[in-house]
C-alpha cells in the first residue's frame, strides 16, 4: 500500500501564528488540513489569508468551538476523505519544532502501523506547573494501558495511521472533546492493539504566547477522562494482560 501523508492543524485563538507554522511545513510538500474550531472573526481572517496564499492548505470550518478533540476528529475525517493514510498532528501556536517532522516521517515509514508519538524536550522557558503536571498524567497513562511504551500522552505532535483512528470514530467511541483528547485517543488506539513509538521533540513556550489551557477547568476534565479510562481498563483487563504476556514471549523469542 502506498503511504500518503498530510498534516492536521487545529486552530483556536492562534490564527496569528498559523502562517508561520504552515510556511515551516511547506518544505515537506504535503497537504495540510487546517481546522477552524469556531474562531472569532479576527482569527478567521488569518485562516482565510493562509488558505488563499498556500494551495496545499485545505480548511475545515466548525460552526462553533468544540475543543481540540472535535477539531482533530473532523480533521481525521477529512484526511480519510482525501485518501491520506497517515496524518501528523501539530498545534498552530508554533511551540513545536517543525524540523523534527522529517524524523517523525521516517519513523512512520519504518513503522507504518504505529502511532509515532512525541514527548517534549523542554527548554528553560517551560512553566514548572506544566512539567510537573505532565509527570502525574503520564504515570496514569501507564496504568490505564498496562504499558510504559508511551513517554508522553499530552503533547499535540504525533503521527496517526488514519484507518484505526477512523474506525474508532466510526464506532462512536467517547473521546474527550477538549484537553483530555490527546490522552483519550492515544489510550483507545493502544487498547486497539496499535503500537506506540515514542520520539522526542523540542517544545518552547514564548512569553507572548496565547494558551487555551485553563488550570482548574482542564485539570478537572483530565481527571474525569482518566476516571473513565480506568473503568475501561478494568473492563478490558483480561485482554490487556493476555496481550502483554504474548508480547513478553515475543520479545524473549
Amino acid at each position: 500500500m502506498m503511504l500518503k501523508y498530510g498534516f492536521v492543524i487545529p486552530v483556536y485563538n492562534h490564527g496569528a501564528t498559523l502562517e508561520t507554522v504552515v510556511k515551516n511545513l511547506l518544505v515537506y510538500k504535503l497537504p495540510m488540513i487546517v481546522v477552524d474550531d469556531g474562531n472569532d472573526q479576527k482569527n478567521k481572517a488569518f485562516i482565510r489569508d493562509v488558505e488563499e496564499k498556500y494551495p496545499l492548505v485545505t480548511v475545515v470550518t466548525r460552526a462553533k468551538n468544540g475543543g481540540k478533540g472535535k477539531a482533530m476528529c473532523d480533521g481525521v475525517r477529512k484526511a480519510y476523505e482525501m485518501g491520506l493514510t497517515h496524518i501528523l498532528q501539530i498545534d498552530s501556536d508554533g511551540q513545536h519544532d517543525t524540523e523534527r517532522v522529517a524524523h517523525f516521517l521516517q519513523k512512520s515509514q519504518e513503522n507504518p502501523e504505529a502511532v509515532i508519538c512525541g514527548y517534549p524536550e523542554y527548554a528553560a522557558d517551560a512553566p514548572s506547573h506544566r512539567v510537573n503536571g505532565r509527570k502525574i498524567a503520564n504515570n496514569w497513562i501507564h496504568i490505564v494501558c498496562l504499558s510504559n511504551e508511551i513517554e508522553d500522552a499530552m503533547i499535540g505532535f504525533r503521527i496517526y495511521p488514519v484507518l484505526p483512528y477512523y474506525k474508532i470514530l466510526k464506532h462512536h467511541a467517547i473521546i474527550d472533546a477538549r484537553m483530555g483528547y490527546d490522552i483519550d485517543i492515544l489510550v483507545h488506539l493502544s487498547w486497539g492493539g496499535v503500537k506506540i513509538v515514542s520520539e522526542s521533540v523540542k517544545v518552547s513556550y514564548p512569553l507572548d504566547g496565547v494558551s487555551n489551557f485553563r488550570m482548574v477547568r482542564d485539570n478537572i476534565r483530565i481527571a474525569m477522562t482518566y476516571t473513565r479510562l480506568c473503568i475501561g481498563m478494568i473492563i478490558r483487563l483480561p485482554l490487556l494482560v493476555c496481550r502483554n504476556i504474548k508480547r513478553g514471549y515475543g520479545e524473549k523469542a
